[in-house]
């Protein structure tokens, strides 16, 4: 099959495309034909050398994918053989062919392409994970985004728009705030001309946000806790902004605030599967409804990573890019 290998830590033209042979699907797990694959920035850390796969994962880039089961154990799943499915995978997505556990598998939900599809896995099962299930952001609670214009800032806006939430969200320019509050946002803030902690502050009557969904970490803590409610919740899911930080401890506890956060690829199948079937339940009625949608900023040909990665590096998208090995 052919595939796109990372040679050598380093920038984008180190994805090299390949031949590797097809890979076998394991017990409880079925073997995908992948017409798409998403890229994440999980994908980029990897190919810099700084997140590598779990023990006993490919060494291939790639962890969402839409494709049709074309073999392996679908067990009691009510998939079949044949089936279209998009699935949440620990590598090898960038691939014409890739094992999924079948417990990560979702049906591609009504009215969606198989390259919106491709969209859907890494950022949903992202977002459900730590905005809810680990931010635990309750009924008539707000949410603060960063990144808002990327996959998961799109994804983490709509959806809780979307479940009644009021979402405020940063961007690096004035046309990615007119996007994400097209998404649901009450308010995209331009983190390059305006202080998110005094917008906040303005937009909730000096209340603050009960969950941040934090992708930047650094000096970015110690300012979420001036806009951050009593009682509430920083989620950190990435240190774009440096893994270290500077706060005020005494603030942290005399307002009962909490900072957390995890990684979502390194979890076991059971607690991803968790995390599907809530999906399942509460978000693909919303998809097959029309009421979100995945952003789709690019779609290239399997054999252009490397240009994906560039775009994506350069901040150029809006929502997510795409492979198709059509």
């Amino acid at each position: 099959m052919r595939a796109i290998e990372i040679t050598a830590p380093g920038g984008p033209e180190v994805l090299v495309p390949t031949t590797r042979p097809v890979p076998e699907a394991g017990r409880g797990e079925v073997l995908i034909k992948v017409e798409a694959a998403g890229i994440n920035r999980p994908d980029v850390f990897q190919r810099l050398g700084q997140y590598a796969p779990p023990p006993g994962t490919t060494d291939l880039p790639g962890l969402e994918v839409a494709g049709e089961i074309v073999g392996g154990d679908v067990g009691n799943s009510g998939f079949k053989i044949g089936d279209k499915v998009c699935a949440l995978v620990a590598g090898g997505g960038y691939a014409e062919y890739c094992a999924a556990p079948i417990e990560q598998c979702l049906p591609v939900p009504h009215g969606l392409s198989m390259i919106e599809a491709a969209g859907l896995p890494e950022t949903y099962f992202t977002v459900w994970s730590n905005v809810f299930d680990r931010g635990q952001l309750a009924a008539g609670e707000s949410l603060l985004v960063h990144g808002g214009a990327s996959g998961i800032g799109t994804t983490a806006v709509q959806l809780a728009s979307a479940l009644g939430h009021a979402v405020y969200a940063t961007v690096g320019s004035d046309e990615r705030a007119r996007a994400v509050e097209a998404l649901g946002a009450v308010k995209g803030i331009n983190y390059k001309t305006q202080d998110f902690v005094e917008e906040v502050n303005a937009l909730t009557q000096k209340k603050g946000v009960n969950v941040i969904l934090d992708m930047v970490a650094g000096d970015y803590i110690g300012r979420e806790l001036k806009c951050l409610a009593d009682d509430g919740r920083i989620v950190l899911i990435a240190t774009l902004g440096g893994s270290k930080s500077s706060f005020n401890s005494s603030e942290l506890m005399r307002r009962r605030l909490t900072i957390t956060g995890s990684t979502l690829r390194p979890r076991p199948v059971a607690f991803k599967a968790e995390i599907a079937r809530a999906l399942q339940k509460h978000v693909w009625p919303l998809l097959s409804a029309g009421k979100i949608k995945p952003v789709i900023f690019k779609t290239l040909p399997l054999g252009q990573a490397a240009q994906g990665h560039a775009m994506m590096e350069a901040g150029e998208q809006i929502g997510k890019i795409i492979l198709t090995t059509g």
